[in-house]
């Protein structure tokens, strides 16, 4: 009954309803420019504004003034503060006068929950304030289930929103300061949360009845945002809000991020992956890349994606994806808020349960390997490097290992007979061997997967010929601009002598958009029911590898490129798995091909930690914390663990974790179970413990298996053929 009440309420978010400029075109969002200071956030003629966050003690001053330098130095446009209260507002024009002194001016960010008191004093000082619509006007801290009898009760507690909001907008008005809405998926109010459930349409209401009271005074200096530690709810949160933006006629911008998203390769994935998908569309004008470090390294990957986003919708990008046939309409096909992932099914004769298993239902890894790979690593050093786990000397599968390799061309003929028993053991193992139809050698491996470009996939329907010795499927290769005819005829007709066992999407991203050709077959699949499995060949050279305005190959950076062009196609569930093809050592491409699909939500091969990129209120050491529990408990896939610094979002941000380990006082660890606390005021030193036991408590916990000794993948003399 609610959620219909709830539709109600709200114009309908249709499936086909318009979330950015155009479906076909890469174009920026057109918005208004919002002022914070000097920075103007929006506006076709600004650049995207990167911004961090502070994890000093706000009412140290010298230590804050210091840390925001450091910011400012790695290129920050923005700098948030927390301001838990009066003491830490009063200490903010200290820190403004500070940096006045010094000429900087750079625009400070007030983060304010639970305290519109606070808001209102710091607003003489910052230039823009963040509030949380989940929190702002729940002083108590509550976050308990309420019944509304009727629409009519739920729209009457709005009064007592705007009452505790206005005297803010007015003196934001009044001084030209700026307002980010800042929804979190984690922290929705009770009330929200009561009527709309923990949903992006809940997320984007609550945002818009606090931008409703901004508007009845005719205050427009504001941003929106939507995060949460999920990408995929996090891309469509930020849809539907431009959706309804788009269809109430508001121009306001977005300040895109995924909160939460943790340190090192993982955090930059997630990080990627979300605001990415949302940059390929011409969505976002300010971002920050939320990470388990500290702020100035937030910078440098912020960056990165605000560069890659530009590169997105230039003229040159506009070029290629006009040379994408625009001849479909995915409205229908690819909806807006909701996340529809293609039922795919796996010929037996690829995945037969027993002797191979070249591709795995919840998303697949294939990891190419070249002749120099051969060369360079020894036998063991080559298993490791694709996961696998060894006994005598003999390879078998882990829960990481790749399910396929794919052999880059020519590599299959250079191999000399110590290689081949490399691949056969490989082989032996249930590995699939994808290998080029072009290549020069008829003495194929077993498992051995040809793959066929559609017009030769087509010439061949007529051929009697079975499969070649040791062949057990094929591929047909598509790049994304054929015709529908040849589309139809190789993906779909029912008549075919010969069936693909799967699809590999090859497009070839230096002539046509990867994004608007893969977008144009799913459309052709989904919209017949096809079952075909479609794994991406990303493929790089020295030079596509590295981001714009980047001159040095590095993994760090590589890790958002391919999170941004992957991360934009999985959030749409176009895909099920990757082959990624780049100037790195093959166990990087095969532990970052896993982060894509984890990031994404595909399949898990590992813990999955929500943790918070730590700020003032944190009460306790965050990244040594971080890096105790990974090290403790990260060989856990399927569970998922929240490290929060505090509780200030409330249990809500253990919304996507099975367990979580939040600062409930200085010194003090409270320990959840999903959003309820069920250990308080653990001494910090016995609290990574108590996790552990917990763990063990709810069934969820495994023991480490043993390594094997470990192998250092080191270069080795050439292997003579």
């Amino acid at each position: 009954v609610l959620a219909a009440q709830a539709t109600a309420l709200t114009p309908t978010m249709m499936a086909g309803g318009k979330y950015c400029e155009s479906r076909y075109v890469p174009s920026r969002r057109p918005c208004r420019a919002v002022e914070a200071g000097p920075v103007k956030i929006g506006g076709l003629e600004n650049a995207i504004a990167l911004q961090t966050m502070s994890t000093t003690d706000t009412r140290d001053v010298e230590a804050s003034v210091a840390q925001i330098l450091r910011c400012v130095d790695q290129g920050a446009d923005l700098v948030r503060l927390t301001v838990q209260g009066l003491n830490e507002a009063k200490k903010s024009a200290e820190i403004r006068d500070a940096l006045d002194a010094r000429g900087v001016d750079v625009p400070l960010v007030a983060d304010i929950h639970f305290h519109p008191k606070a808001a209102l004093l710091v607003a003489d000082a910052f230039e823009k304030i963040r509030v949380n619509p989940g929190n702002f006007a729940d002083g108590r801290k509550s976050f308990e289930e309420i019944d509304y009898d009727s629409p009519e009760e739920f729209e009457a507690e709005r009064a007592y929103i705007e009452e505790l909001f206005t005297p803010l907008v007015l003196k934001c008005k009044d001084k030209n300061r700026a307002i980010r809405i800042g929804t979190n998926h984690g922290s929705l109010s009770a009330r929200i949360m009561s009527f709309y459930g923990d949903s992006p349409l809940g997320m984007v209401e609550s945002a818009v009845e606090f931008a409703e009271v901004c508007r009845k005074h005719d205050f427009h200096n504001f941003v929106f945002s939507m995060k949460a530690s999920n990408p995929v709810v996090m891309v469509q949160a930020y849809r539907s809000l431009a959706e309804r933006m788009y269809e109430l006629g508001w121009d306001y911008p977005l300040h895109l991020g995924v909160t939460e998203a943790g340190e090192g390769e993982d955090g930059r994935m997630k990080s990627a992956i979300g605001i990415g998908a949302l940059l390929a569309d011409g969505l976002g004008d300010t971002i920050r890349v939320s990470l388990t470090e500290d702020p100035e390294f937030e910078l440098e990957p912020c960056r990165t994606l605000a560069d890659l986003g530009a590169e997105a919708v230039s003229e040159d990008a506009q070029a290629r994806a006009a040379k994408v046939p625009r001849d479909y309409d995915d409205a229908e096909t690819r909806p807006v808020s909701s996340f529809l992932k293609r039922d795919v099914t796996i010929p037996s004769t690829i995945n037969d349960g027993a002797d191979v298993a070249a591709l795995h239902r919840d998303g697949s890894v294939v990891t190419a390997l070249s002749a120099a790979d051969f060369d360079k690593f020894t036998e063991q050093e080559l298993y490791r490097a694709l996961g696998c786990q060894t006994a005598v000397g003999m390879p078998f599968r882990d829960v990481a290992t790749s399910d396929s390799v794919y052999l880059t061309p020519g590599t299959l003929a250079a191999l000399s007979k110590t290689h081949r028993r490399t691949l056969d053991r490989l082989a032996a193992a249930g590995l699939g061997i994808l290998i080029d139809d072009d290549d020069d050698s008829d003495d194929f491996p077993a498992n051995a997967i040809l793959l066929k470009p559609l017009a030769d996939f087509l010439a061949a329907q007529g051929e009697d010929a079975p499969l070649k010795k040791n062949v057990i499927g094929t591929a047909v290769v598509v790049r994304g601009d054929e015709s529908l005819e040849d589309l139809t005829a190789a993906l779909l007709s029912e008549g075919a002598q010969k069936k693909p066992s799967f699809v590999v999407m090859d497009v070839p991203a230096a002539e046509i958009s990867r994004l608007h050709a893969t977008r144009r077959v799913f459309h052709l699949l989904k919209s017949h029911g096809s079952r075909l499995p479609v794994i991406h060949k990303l493929a790089y050279d020295a030079t596509s590898a590295k981001p714009p305005n980047v001159a040095v190959l590095r993994k760090d950076l590589f890790v958002l490129r391919l999170g941004f062009d992957g991360g934009s196609l999985f959030v749409d569930g176009l895909g099920d798995g990757v082959l990624v093809d780049a100037p790195f050592d093959p166990e990087f491409l095969r532990t970052a091909s896993f982060g894509l699909l984890q990031g994404s939500r595909m399949r898990n091969v590992k813990t999955e930690f929500v943790s918070c990129p730590s700020c003032g209120r944190t009460l306790f050491d965050l990244q040594e914390v971080t890096e105790t529990i990974s090290q403790r408990t990260g060989h856990l896939p399927g569970v998922t663990i929240a490290i929060m610094g505090c509780i200030v979002n409330g249990p809500g941000e253990m919304a996507d974790a099975d367990f979580g380990y939040v600062g409930g006082a200085p010194g003090k660890v409270d320990l959840y179970v999903g959003k309820e606390v069920v250990q308080k005021a653990i001494p910090n030193a016995e609290a990574c413990d108590a996790l552990i036991q917990l763990i063990k408590d709810h069934d969820r916990w495994v023991d480490p298996k043993p390594v094997d000794d470990p192998v250092v993948l080191e270069q080795k003399e050439p292997v003579a053929a």
